[in-house]
């Protein structure tokens, strides 16, 4: 009597499966290649503005003025500008919030990605009397 052999497929992807995987893996390092500095911008936005509020500024103007100045150390800042800024009397202090929009070329001439972007930050003094 002979002994049963143990049949196994084989196991592994096909040369079709691999190229498949690697346009998929190609692709999304194009869109994060294309998107990081939108990405990168926003970040420095966003510490740019906590920053600034951390300081507790008195009035808007100076919220502006110091954004301006953020800007003009800040190389990576484009998008927006202090008169994009949102800012609200908050309590005894200030909410400043911003909103822009990035539209990143895939395949140019045609091919776009909208990226929204939005935050905000309050100063430490700006809670609400009675809450």
């Amino acid at each position: 009597m002979i002994p049963s052999r143990r049949l196994s497929g084989q196991r592994g992807m096909t040369v079709f499966g691999m190229v498949i995987v690697a346009i998929i893996v190609g692709f999304v390092l194009l869109m994060g290649a294309r998107a990081f500095p939108a990405v990168n911008e926003y970040l420095t936005i966003r510490k740019a503005v906590a920053n600034i509020m951390a300081k507790s500024p008195s009035s808007p103007a100076e919220i502006r003025q110091f954004f301006e100045r953020t800007t003009e150390v800040e190389y990576s800042i484009h998008t927006i500008t202090s008169k994009d800024l949102d800012i609200q009397p908050v309590g005894d202090g200030f909410k400043t919030s911003f909103h822009y929009n990035v539209e990143v070329p895939v395949f140019e001439p045609s091919v776009y990605v909208l990226l929204k972007f939005s935050g905000t930050s309050t100063s430490p003094n700006a809670h609400i009397n009675g809450v």
